[in-house]
């Protein structure tokens, strides 16, 4: 009888230890769509593996709002968000209020593509771990190119040539609103993206690894001098108020030939709504030139965990499980979200599901940052002065390199001393 009363004495022990080590996270999902269900999904799926609950915090819709409210919480140093999904250009806006992940991760980051990883690491910080990847890349119209006897453009200059002579032989049959190339012009960061992608295809950059602005360069001034030469000419006038869904819109409207976008826009155009289902193929954005390079804009979502939670072992943990090949495979083969490992896309369930993502490969190895990291806080600033310009010389309010010098300048003025 002794022995039973030591072993229920044990098993209740045993049993308040374990509620006393068992912790209570909130993690911050997108407020709406899958990703929310599955954020949710997995982290239960996790609760019940080790014993910790998860509470969701849902996020607002609009970047900006996260981004104010997320700031308003570590500026009052909160302990009320454990884990967060960040955009992919926050981990150096946030660097003083996110955990190093490195301790926990036992070397997990080299699983994936490593601008992520590279992104993610701030003054040698691992401060976020790679939820969903994003690039930059080139839609086009299969049909169309057979049609006018063309390959896919590997360069901008094929590139200008395609848009041209598909463009003109559309209209010459009749169709008069039709477009040779879509992409972002609207003034906000998604034509900072493409902007981006322009200078660093010749092989420029906006500022280097040091933080030095080295945006006053030849190969910005050759960028901006190319697209400005579209608008009105292969691309719309209106391509300067356009943002991913404008494009979107007229591309799956088979309106245009060629569009730049982000990897969301195949699912859609292969939907039974498309007027392009079936004619569309996917392909790296062109190079600048044939010394040029191909480049893609990373975008895509992270996992980090805040430096004022009262249990970063247990977020860590979880933020580890949510970034794992497991959850990133399901992801994949149920909801199309892009892997951020590069074994993913040569997995045979996940091409099964997206054929699209073989071409994705290529896509994610050229895939540029942005200068968040480096530039921590003031990215927002550099993003705008970007934009701004690229929109400026776009629109032929100003020249190719009366615009690199003034970037150049409004750079160096955010920057003062030191980012």
């Amino acid at each position: 009888m002794k022995a039973w009363h030591d072993l229920v004495g044990a098993v209740g022990i045993a049993a308040a230890l374990a509620s006393a080590q068992a912790a209570t996270l909130t993690i911050s999902c997108t407020s709406v769509g899958v990703d929310f269900e599955t954020c949710k999904r997995h982290s239960a799926q996790w609760a019940a593996r080790t014993g910790h609950t998860v509470k969701v915090f849902t996020l607002p819709n609009s970047s900006t709002d996260m981004l104010s409210l997320l700031r308003q919480m570590f500026a009052a140093r909160s302990s009320g968000l454990d884990v967060l999904n960040i955009d992919v250009v926050w981990p150096g806006v946030f660097k003083d209020h996110l955990l190093d992940l490195k301790p926990y991760s036992k070397g997990a980051e080299k699983d994936h593509f490593p601008a992520i990883v590279a992104n993610n690491t701030v003054a040698g910080k691992l401060l976020a771990m790679p939820n969903m990847a994003d690039a930059g890349m080139l839609y086009y119209r299969k049909d169309l190119l057979r049609k006018y006897g063309l390959q896919p453009p590997t360069t901008w200059q094929e590139l200008h040539a395609a848009a041209r002579k598909i463009q003109d032989g559309e209209r010459a049959a009749g169709a008069a609103d039709f477009h040779g190339f879509v992409f972002q012009g609207k003034a906000y960061e998604g034509l900072s993206c493409n902007a981006l992608e322009w200078i660093s295809s010749f092989g420029g950059q906006i500022v280097d690894a040091g933080g030095q602005v080295t945006v006053n360069s030849p190969a910005t001034v050759q960028a901006l001098k190319m697209a400005a030469s579209w608008p009105g000419h292969i691309a719309p006038k209106g391509v300067l108020n356009y943002a991913e869904e404008d494009a979107r819109g007229v591309f799956q409207n088979g309106k245009a030939a060629f569009m730049r976008n982000w990897p969301y826009a195949w699912s859609l155009s292969q939907g039974a709504d498309s007027a392009v289902k079936g004619k569309v193929g996917v392909a790296p954005l062109p190079r600048g030139g044939s010394e040029g390079r191909h480049a893609a804009t990373l975008g895509g979502w992270q996992w980090a965990v805040s430096k004022y939670s009262k249990h970063p072992e247990a977020a860590a943990d979880l933020v580890m499980y949510l970034s794992s090949r497991e959850i990133q495979k399901e992801r994949a083969v149920k909801h199309s979200f892009n892997p951020t490992m590069p074994e993913l896309y040569k997995d045979k369930e996940v091409l099964a599901a997206n054929p699209f993502m073989a071409e994705m490969y290529e896509v994610m190895l050229n895939a540029v940052p942005r200068p968040s990291a480096v530039t921590g806080a003031r990215y927002p600033e550099v993003s705008q002065a970007l934009w701004n310009t690229a929109h400026d010389v776009l629109s032929g309010r100003l020249g190719a390199e009366d615009g690199a010098r003034r970037l150049e300048g409004r750079l160096k003025r955010i920057r003062r001393t030191r980012w």
